[in-house]
Parts: C-alpha cells; structure tokens; sequence
C-alpha cells in the first residue's frame, strides 16, 4: 500500500465538494423526483469519463471476480441505494436522527477494514477516531442534542432508523471496497466504473418508476444546475476522493470524509445565512486537528515501512 500524507487531505476535500451543492439540488428537489436528479447527475458524469473506458480498457483484464463484485456493490449500492435510503429515512425519522445515525459510518467502515483489508490500526488511531467523531457531531449540533424542526416531535421510528443505518453501511462498504478495487485499477478507472454501473442502475430504476417524463419538465437553469452538480459534487470530488483513497488506509479515509458536516455548515453560512455558533468553529478546529494527526500518522508509518 503507496500511503502519502496528502491522500486523507484529499479525501477530505472531495468530502467537502459533496456539500456544494446543497443550494442547487433544494431547487431541484422541488420539481423533480429524487431519483430522477440522480439519473441526471450520473449522465452528466459518464459523458465526462467515457473518454477514460477507452483509455485505461487494459486495466479490466485486471480485475478479478472480487473486484468486479466491488464495483457492483459500489456502484448500485454506495453511489445509488445509500443516497436514495438516507433521503427516504426523512419520511419516516427527524432528520437529524437520520444524521446521527450516519455518523456510525467511520465506525462501521473501520471495521470492515480491519476485517477485509486486514489493516493493523496504530495505538493512537482510537484516540483521534473518538475526536474526529466528537468534533463532527458538535459541528452538526452544536448545542449538543439533535433538534426537532418546527411542528416535529423527536420520536424515532424503527423503519427510518433501518434506512438511515442501511444508507451509512453501504457507504462505509463503498470506501472500504473502493480500496479494495484501487490495488488493482487506478483511480480514474474506479471513478469511471462507479459512475456506469450507477447510471445504468438508475435508468433501470427510473424506467420502472415511470419518472423519466419528467425530464419534459427542465428548463434551461435546472439543466444548468444538473451540470453544476455533477461536475462539482460528482466528477472532480470522486477524482480527488479515489485519487486519494489510492494513498491513505480505509480506516482513516473514512474520517476524513467528516469533511462533509465542514462545507455543510460553510455552506449554510454563505448561501443560508445561517450563523456559525461558537460551538461550531469549536468543532471544525476539532476535526480538522483530528485529520491532521491521522494523515501525519499514515506519513509516519509510511516512512517507517
């Protein structure tokens, strides 16, 4: 395993791109299904890496039926079912025990990576997991205890609870078998397969569905606001996240992805103007010292192999 100690700092800004687009999918949620914007975005994404299956078509034979596996598990669960069982998890739970509930995903992640990948976690490596987490959960409530919306009651239900606990371990999967599949292929290919077996799920699902009519329906700003979204949030952010899953351990990627709650607020700040409360920066300054001490302990382990 090549590690490096700017492979987690990548992870953690693709983690943050996933967050930009929160202002143009809320317009777009408003008039379209929710399956049908993710056909869009994963459309928009294969005509950019197509280039890449004719490019890199030798690292195929590569693959091995366990690879091949990943990919599908990736592609349709991870990059698809994730997203669609965490946003169907609002109709049944408050969101923000759906969100509490995704913070189980690092925990879950390292766990499939010890046990697949075989990873040996340094001593210190619990100590800055429970700081990553701390910082991530106070940064998203920081006033320490999930709040209801409006007119809600906190009352967990066990379907809602089920999808959102679903939605973590299929992404916590995808990262760990993400770098499974990058010991053999390099990142472009990884990145290029997720988004074609993605899309091609998703037409299955949107024609059974019946939502594909829909598409009648953009105009020409919702088709501009697609294309934001993929490009931001799904072709440059997964070419930086595999280019630095390729470089840094599962077990410590998957913290870095805690990058996401950092734009999430950042973004709520500049676009919502939503406020950034003490207890928030607190909580960033938090996660983004946990980061560091993990990416300059993979260095440090680097340079001792």
């Amino acid at each position: 395993m090549k590690l490096d100690k700017s492979g987690p700092w990548l992870v953690f800004v693709a983690a943050m791109l996933w967050a930009s687009d929160a202002p143009f999918r809320l317009h777009l949620t408003k008039e379209l299904p929710s399956s049908l914007i993710v056909l869009l975005e994963h459309a928009v994404d294969v005509l950019c890496v197509l280039p890449i299956l004719w490019w890199k078509r030798a690292e195929f034979a590569k693959l091995t039926g366990k690879e091949w596996l990943a990919v599908l598990v990736i592609g349709v669960g991870s990059s698809a079912l994730a997203s669609i069982a965490f946003t169907q998890a609002f109709s049944y739970v408050n969101p923000s025990v759906a969100i509490v509930l995704q913070k189980l995903q690092p925990l879950l992640a390292i766990g499939l990576a010890a046990a697949l990948l075989k990873e040996v976690l340094p001593k210190q490596f619990w100590m800055w997991c429970a700081v990553a987490l701390g910082g991530a959960y106070v940064l998203s409530f920081p006033k320490l205890i999930p709040q209801s919306f409006p007119g809600e009651t906190f009352n967990p239900n066990s379907i809602g609870i089920l999808l959102a606990l679903t939605a973590a371990a299929l992404w916590a999967a995808g990262t760990v078998l993400g770098r499974l599949v990058l010991s053999r292929a390099s990142f472009q290919t990884m990145t290029m397969l997720r988004f074609v077996v993605a899309f091609l799920f998703l037409l299955v699902l949107n024609a059974w569905q019946g939502t594909l009519p829909a598409v009648v329906r953009l105009t020409g700003s919702d088709w501009l606001y697609v294309v934001i979204i993929a490009i931001t949030s799904g072709v440059v952010s997964l070419f930086l996240y595999y280019r630095g899953l390729s470089r840094t351990k599962a077990s410590v990627a998957t913290l870095a992805e805690l990058g996401f709650p950092v734009a999430a607020v950042l973004v709520n700040y500049i676009f919502l103007h939503a406020a950034l409360m003490p207890a928030q920066i607190i909580g960033m300054t938090v996660l983004l010292g946990s980061i560091y001490m993990l990416s300059r302990g993979q260095q440090q382990e680097r340079q001792q192999v």
